[in-house]
């Protein structure tokens, strides 16, 4: 029987607006009892980590914070991270922001109580089985943005910054102890952040539905996400005060971190180095990418688009959904080509190098080969 599969699903999630001031619980919950706050340099001096901190000190969790995060997290990020939090005695972290936040957090908690360097536990076989669990440290997730799904996630995403190249660190304890979503935490986030983070979450439930692995939860999780994303967007774009966009995109995010167990695939494999090598918003750049990957894989995915469309309130089957997928791009003001993000001069080379060697490559429904992916990559430029 070929019908196999490993899987995998979510911790245990505190949703709903308020519940930020649970994050005292959530700690005790987790076995922390003297956490460092990790986030990016944005959100650092915003009200809403102010007022996290405030509920984590009045409840005697103290209030440290780290905030010397990239937006696309480095290893120079993890070893300055490592450092403070080790100096500090902390004994878990909580997380906090958009994915660069998350995935950095989750780095450190990871690396707090290993040996061996940061690279031997890349997500390559079974590397993962390097790592030492009991130096694991536990993690509360509090996402602030509606993309990544980092919050639910085994991995995190960390650029080598000698190779110029991200790579994804992975480990089963890597998965947040308690996620706390808020969604009144993602209400002051620009417009373009909206979007940004949004088509990433979409993103992941398109190429989750795309993957040819067998994962049938996966799969249906992933045409629900598309259908809260499709639905919501533009509410949450228009008014950013929806609580009700807001909750329901931040639930097609985790449902998205959660349905790419099924695999990701080309989007994610250009992505990933044209973002680590030309600092491109990564949600953002996805969204660039999407159009030219759904026309590469149509004759494999036209099927099983086909019998979505209906669902998702789109006509035409395949073909309404690709136009659709423009359509939608285009009322969010995303640029047509990477070149209009952004990506001026590229060694294209070098992207079909890394692209290649990603391991998003192993879920795309139609193989990539070093022609085809040349042939992708410039019609995306």
């Amino acid at each position: 029987m070929k019908l196999t599969g490993n899987w995998s699903y979510p911790t245990a999630i505190r949703f709903g607006a308020g519940r930020i001031a649970e994050i005292g619980g959530a700690c005790m919950a987790a076995g922390i009892t003297r956490p460092l706050l990790i986030t990016d340099r944005g959100l650092a001096t915003m009200d809403i980590t102010a007022r996290t901190l405030d509920f984590l000190e009045a409840e005697a969790f103290g209030r440290a914070m780290f905030s010397r995060v990239d937006a696309n997290p480095t290893d120079m990020n993890v070893n300055d991270g490592l450092q403070v939090y080790r100096e500090g005695g902390f004994d878990g972290v909580i997380a906090f922001g958009g994915g660069s936040g998350l995935d950095l957090a989750k780095t450190i908690a990871f690396m707090a109580g290993q040996t061996r360097p940061l690279w031997d536990f890349e997500d390559v076989g079974d590397w993962w089985t390097r790592a030492d669990p009991a130096g694991i440290h536990p993690i509360v997730a509090v996402p602030t943005t509606a993309g990544t799904g980092s919050e639910v996630g085994r991995a995190s995403i960390i650029t080598n910054t000698e190779l110029r190249e991200k790579k994804i660190i992975f480990h089963p304890k890597m998965l947040p102890s308690v996620v706390i979503c808020d969604p009144e935490l993602t209400v002051g986030m620009p417009q373009f952040i909206t979007a940004g983070t949004g088509l990433d979450a979409f993103a992941h439930c398109v190429e989750a539905y795309s993957s040819p692995l067998y994962h049938p939860m996966s799969q249906g999780i992933a045409l629900e996400g598309m259908k809260l994303v499709i639905d919501n967007l533009a509410r949450a774009y228009a008014d950013g005060g929806d609580i009700d966009a807001r909750a329901n995109l931040m639930s097609a995010a985790a449902m998205g971190a959660t349905a790419f167990q099924k695999g990701l695939g080309a989007i994610h494999a250009i992505s990933h180095p044209v973002g680590a090598v030309h600092h491109t918003h990564h949600g953002t750049t996805n969204a660039v990418c999407m159009p030219e990957v759904l026309k590469f894989n149509a004759d494999a995915i036209r099927t099983r688009f086909d019998l979505a469309a209906g669902y998702l309130g789109i006509e035409g089957g395949f073909e309404g959904f690709r136009a659709f997928v423009d359509e939608f791009n285009d009322s969010f003001g995303i640029p047509k080509t990477l070149t209009d993000l952004g990506v001026t001069d590229p060694d294209i080379e070098a992207l079909v190098d890394a692209a290649l060697r990603d391991p998003s490559t192993g879920g795309n429904p139609v193989e990539m080969t070093r022609a085809n992916t040349r042939t992708l990559l410039e019609a995306m430029l």
